[in-house]
């Protein structure tokens, strides 16, 4: 009688730089769905020239597709936030990994707690996707008003299950590039 193969976990890939290839595992959990492949490249395409040495925020992290390949591609430093315990302690495992403690500072908990302890104009990207269906993402842009932690000019990547409406954002931000991929509406923008 053959034995079932046990579950080995999710995986991400890292598309580019120096991990390029890279296979890291990350945990079922609530809301938790990478940035597929192909929307991480256009991503980080429209951010290669900012990219290197840059401080960046990856708010509500999840598997932390964003944010190791924010450091594969040479980003100085990445904040990750996730509030899931399992999600957090498959970062910390893949930041042991990749031998990354040096760029990668890993917090549990809530998004608006550490984005509020940030310093007041440091951050040069802001990687936003939060669960959807919860209306996070006015919250977050309220918060990032009263905290002023992004620079002037920073860049701001948004994901979310819905176009954006008239309104949809604060005036101090302005849409650079916009996509579409299956369900996900992403955007590119700049913060005033």
């Amino acid at each position: 009688m053959k034995k079932k193969s046990r579950h080995v976990g999710n995986q991400l890939r890292i598309i580019a730089g120096e991990w390029r290839g890279r296979k890291l595992g990350f945990p079922d959990a609530e809301g938790l769905r990478p940035t597929p492949d192909r929307v991480r490249e256009t991503v980080f395409n429209w951010l290669q020239a900012v990219m290197p040495g840059a401080f960046c925020v990856d708010l509500f992290a999840g598997s932390g597709a964003m944010g190791f390949e924010a450091l594969s591609r040479g980003a100085g430093k990445v904040v990750m936030v996730e509030r899931d315990l399992n999600a957090f302690h498959s970062l910390q495992a893949n930041v042991a990994l990749l031998n990354a403690a040096d760029r990668a500072q890993l917090y549990h908990g809530n998004a608006f707690e550490r984005l509020a302890e940030l310093p007041s104009n440091s951050v040069d990207i802001l990687f936003l996707d939060p669960p959807y269906g919860k209306g996070l993402i006015a919250k977050v842009w309220q918060q990032l008003e009263q905290t002023g932690v992004l620079k002037e000019g920073a860049l701001i990547y948004l994901e979310q299950e819905k176009p954006l409406q008239t309104g949809d954002l604060p005036q101090n931000q302005v849409i650079l590039k916009q996509k579409q991929a299956g369900q996900v509406n992403y955007y590119l923008l700049r913060s005033t």
